[in-house]
C-alpha cells in the first residue's frame, strides 16, 4: 500500500474534534511540520474548514475532494456519570459521526489515502493482569465501552469498502495539564489530597499528549499500517504508582486513598468501567512499525507536561 514520504510536507488533512485535547494537539504538530489542516465543523465553515452536522446527517462529499488524509477525534466525553440518555449520546456521537464520514469519503471522486479513526483501549475491557496486544480479543460484550469500541470500529467499512486505507488508534489515557484524567487530578493532587483509587492495584494504560500527536501523524505517513494499533505508552503501571509518580513530581503526599464504593456511589457504572478497570495494554504494532517514543516512562512523561513553560505552574 502506498505511503507518504515520512518527509513529505504539503499534506492536505481534514481533522474532526480538532478543538478538543487530542484535536488540538494534533492541528500544532501538522502545521507545524508544515501540512495544511481543514477543520471539520458543526457550524457553517469559515477558512480551513469543513462543515458537517453527523447527528442529521450533513456532510457534501464534495467538500472533502482534495484531502490527502483524514483523522477523525470527534466524540462526546466519556468523564461524566452515565445515565440512559447520556450512554445514547457517547455511543451516537461516535458511531453515528464515523458512519457518515465513511460513506461521505468513499463517496468522493478521489479518495483520500488514509482515514485515520479513532477508538480506544476500552475496547479491551476490564482484563485484570492481561498483557493486551492488538491481537487480542476484545472485551465482553456487555462491558459498555467493549461493546462501543467495536461498533465504533466497524462504522467506518464504508471506508474500508472504498480501497481507503482505515487504521484505528485505539487510545490510551492522555497525559496534559490542559485536560483530560490528568487535568482534573492536577489540583487535588496540588493541594496535597491525592491518592490512589480503590486498592491501586488496576493497570493504567497512558501515553503524553506530545506522543498521542506523533502517533498519530505516524499512522497517517506509515503505509503499511491499517486496522487497529495501540496508541499507548510501551510502560503501563498500576495506579497506586500513577499516584506516587505523580505525587514525587509535583512534591507533594499522596496520603488519600478513594475507596471504589465511594467512586461507585458518584459515579456508577462509570467507575467500573475507567477508573477502576484494568487495562495493561502495549503498543506492539507502533514500536514494530518504527514509532521511536518521546517519553516512554511515565516520571519523564509527566515532568515534560507539567514543566512551567507548558502552562503548568509546578509548586
Amino acid at each position: 500500500m502506498a505511503a507518504f514520504s515520512a518527509s513529505k510536507a504539503g499534506l492536505h488533512v481534514a481533522v474532526s474534534g480538532a478543538s478538543g485535547l487530542i484535536g488540538s494537539a494534533l492541528t500544532r504538530r501538522l502545521a507545524a511540520d508544515g501540512h495544511r489542516v481543514s477543520r471539520l465543523v458543526r457550524r457553517p465553515a469559515g477558512p480551513g474548514e469543513i462543515s458537517w452536522e453527523p447527528a442529521t446527517g450533513r456532510l457534501d462529499p464534495n467538500d472533502l475532494e482534495g484531502l490527502d488524509a483524514v483523522v477523525h477525534l470527534a466524540g462526546e466525553n466519556v468523564g461524566m456519570r452515565w445515565t440512559r440518555a447520556r450512554k445514547a449520546r457517547i455511543r451516537d456521537s461516535r458511531v453515528q459521526s464515523t458512519r457518515l464520514l465513511s460513506e461521505a469519503l468513499a463517496r468522493t471522486r478521489r479518495h483520500p489515502q488514509v482515514l485515520v479513526s479513532a477508538s480506544a483501549v476500552g475496547i479491551y475491557g476490564d482484563r485484570g493482569d492481561e498483557i493486551l496486544t492488538e491481537s487480542s480479543a476484545p472485551g465482553p460484550g456487555e462491558d459498555f465501552l467493549a461493546a462501543l469500541g467495536q461498533e465504533w470500529e466497524n462504522a467506518a467499512a464504508p471506508a474500508r469498502t472504498a480501497g481507503i486505507r482505515v487504521v484505528h488508534p485505539r487510545l490510551g489515557m492522555a497525559l496534559s495539564p490542559a485536560g483530560g484524567a490528568l487535568g482534573k487530578m492536577l489540583l487535588p493532587f496540588r493541594l496535597g489530597l491525592g491518592g490512589r483509587l480503590g486498592e491501586g492495584s488496576q493497570w493504567m494504560s497512558w501515553i503524553s499528549i506530545d506522543d498521542v500527536a506523533g502517533a498519530l501523524l505516524h499512522l497517517v505517513l506509515n503505509g503499511a499500517l491499517s486496522g487497529p494499533v495501540n496508541v499507548t505508552a510501551p510502560e503501563p503501571v498500576r495506579n497506586r504508582d500513577f499516584t506516587r509518580t505523580l505525587g514525587r513530581v509535583l512534591s507533594r503526599p499522596t496520603p488519600l486513598p478513594v475507596p471504589s464504593a465511594a467512586l461507585r456511589l458518584v459515579l456508577g457504572e462509570m467507575a467500573d468501567s475507567t477508573l477502576l478497570a484494568s487495562t495493561r495494554v502495549l503498543p506492539e504494532r507502533l514500536l514494530e512499525s518504527g514509532y521511536r517514543f518521546a517519553h516512554p516512562d511515565l516520571e519523564t512523561a509527566l515532568r515534560h507536561v507539567l514543566r512551567p513553560d507548558r502552562g503548568a505552574i509546578l509548586p
